[in-house]
């Protein structure tokens, strides 16, 4: 009697389950139904909804690579106790050195004095899960006896600035203009791509010195909000004496202090000038000139005259379509409105066209004569 009562109990519990079941699977369609309803009625999903969706998946896929916490003492063995011989670099942040930690990869560590803040491990562990051929990874951080470090992948061939006009080993190494084309889109890459995460992450301190190459000239985008570690930094108004870093700020910047994705595009046609013509932008086009170079390309209606400005070292060794397209790219990029800016999903796409037309129309780089059109030659019926 007993079996047979704890049958129907069972049963009877195993049909409540099933209505359970059934009556939570009705009510979630419908309560789906409704929701997809409410949010195609204009044929797209409600942004607000989509935004926190979209927030989700980032912290879920930036769990999968939490930021390393490193020891001092390991930071100090691998720098040899950061031993001069190991300093590459001086930077906003402070002292950069390379490294060779115990498993054998070697990093650049930047240090410099300062407490322990909750705020800097936030901001390490937002930034180092971007993860993009064309950006510099940061590894982890390190905060012991007042000091605290940034650690980042090293990347072995230096800075685009000491190929075109540093005085380290780099610096009379030519690069010709297909070289210099594939740095651009490389790091326009880069830009890009920190450019379409949500939310937008601005760089606001995008310089030359900031773009390194590594063993096979693959540009490498540095420092990616950098500027965020530092606080607020002051940026001087508009001045006739333009210091070197100053030179990168769009003038929203320099007056206003507005950051934005179109700050760091003028930045990058700033980088594409000193790509052009090898030396700072702070610099006069002549002795004779009172203008920085980015002041005379803004202020130049007569592309003829480009020619004047375009590197010696470059030679003969390119054609007059690709660097006049190059040209008229970087004086966009430049343009003192900021709206009237191209978007860096556009710089990436007419960078990748030149070059590609560019390699198309020439030898194989490095290699043979080109077909060229001859620098007093460039331009000569073109107007702005």
């Amino acid at each position: 009697m007993s079996k047979t009562l704890a049958a129907i109990l069972g049963g009877a519990a195993g049909v409540v389950a099933l209505v359970g079941i059934g009556i939570f699977l009705i009510w979630f369609c419908l309560f789906r139904k409704k929701n997809l309803s409410r949010t195609s009625e204009t044929g797209s999903s409600d942004p607000s909804t989509r935004e926190e969706g979209r927030h989700v998946v980032e912290l879920s896929l930036r769990e999968l690579r939490e930021a390393r916490r490193f020891d001092m003492e390991e930071l100090s063995h691998a720098t040899n106790n950061f031993n001069d011989k190991n300093l590459i670099g001086v930077g906003k942040f402070g002292k950069v050195y390379k490294g060779l930690l115990n498993d054998g990869m070697l990093v650049a560590v930047k240090k410099r004095p300062g407490a322990p803040t909750q705020e800097f491990v936030d901001e390490v562990r937002y930034l180092s899960p971007i993860q993009h051929r064309n950006i510099v990874t940061l590894l982890g951080y390190c905060q012991e006896n007042n000091m605290q470090f940034l650690i980042y992948e090293y990347v072995p061939s230096g800075s685009v600035s000491s190929h075109l006009y540093g005085s380290s080993q780099f610096s009379d190494g030519k690069l010709e203009f297909k070289h210099r084309l594939s740095i651009a889109l490389g790091a326009a890459k880069g830009l890009a791509h920190i450019h379409s995460l949500s939310p937008r992450l601005v760089h606001k301190d995008f310089k030359t010195a900031n773009v390194l190459v590594d063993e096979n000239y693959i540009a490498k985008v540095a420092d990616a909000g950098l500027r965020n570690f530092l606080g607020r930094v002051d940026v001087a108004g508009p001045s006739s004496q333009v210091t070197v870093d100053e030179i990168y700020l769009a003038p929203e910047v320099r007056e206003f202090r507005r950051f934005s994705d179109k700050s760091d595009i003028f930045s990058f046609g700033v980088f594409l000038l000193e790509l052009l013509c090898g030396q700072e932008a702070a610099e006069s086009k002549s002795p004779n000139s009172s203008q920085n170079l980015v002041e005379w390309v803004q202020n130049t209606e007569d592309y003829s005259t480009f020619s004047s400005i375009v590197d010696q070292r470059l030679g003969t060794r390119f054609t007059g379509e690709g660097m006049e397209e190059f040209i008229k790219l970087m004086v966009r990029c430049v343009d003192p409105w900021s709206e009237r800016r191209p978007a860096m999903s556009y710089v990436v796409m007419e960078l990748d066209r030149i070059l590609e037309k560019e390699m198309t129309l020439t030898t194989v780089m490095g290699e043979g004569t080109p077909t060229v059109t001859l620098g007093s030659q460039l331009f000569k019926a073109s107007s702005k």
